[in-house]
């Protein structure tokens, strides 16, 4: 399972159309993580001044159409998939919840995923 990090407002925007962040296009990938501590650090480091729900998308990479690759440097490598998130490959749907300062702490179940 990979994880992937969004703001609530680009996860339901286009919600019968595959999701195609703006890496995709400017970087020819969607980032993604490999466990709970590192989507953690990621939502902590890259999107603490957002405003909303922060969700962390967990997707079956066997369900994806583009391919994954494990891609950085030698002391960190990092799921890359080279190809939208198709909705069907994603299998839970968690909120970061943050402290009063943005950081975030942990990982709940979002009561309002509805499954694939």
């Amino acid at each position: 399972m990979l994880l992937h990090v969004v703001p609530l407002d680009a996860w339901s925007a286009g919600p019968a159309l595959p999701y195609t962040p703006p890496s995709l296009s400017s970087e020819g990938f969607v980032h993604c993580s490999a466990d709970e501590a590192s989507a953690l650090a990621v939502a902590d480091a890259r999107y603490r001044d957002v405003a909303g729900p922060l969700l962390v998308l967990v997707v079956d990479e066997s369900r994806l159409s583009g391919e994954v690759r494990w891609e950085g440097s030698r002391d960190a490598l990092f799921p890359h998939v080279h190809g939208p998130i198709e909705r069907e490959a994603v299998t839970a749907v968690l909120e970061v919840r943050r402290d009063a300062d943005g950081r975030a702490r942990e990982l709940v179940p979002w009561d309002q995923w509805q499954g694939p």
